[in-house]
């Protein structure tokens, strides 16, 4: 079997979780689950920026910024998974 990086590694396993609780007929489960693995690889959780937690070096503005964008991008991955998530009920 071919060497996975972690974070394919991490999606990977996130899909077969699913998939071994008999999630077969429940497909958007799975699909739901690798959504939120790709998240926490692509977009991984941060505190929202400080003045303090970044000090002189970076503008604040910037730091911001990104934060922002990141988290953005963050939850709508999150709103689709939750999306499919919701076809079951």
């Amino acid at each position: 079997m071919t060497n996975l990086s972690p974070a394919a590694q991490t999606i990977l396993n996130a899909w077969e979780s699913e998939w071994s609780k008999g999630s077969l007929c429940h497909d958007q489960r799975s699909i739901a689950a690798v959504l939120r693995a790709a998240a926490d690889q692509v977009v991984p959780w941060k505190p929202e920026p400080t003045e303090e937690s970044v000090g002189s070096t970076i503008d604040f503005g910037y730091a911001w910024a990104l934060f922002s964008k990141a988290n953005d991008v963050r939850q709508e991955l999150f709103a689709i998974a939750d999306e499919l998530e919701d076809l079951d009920d």
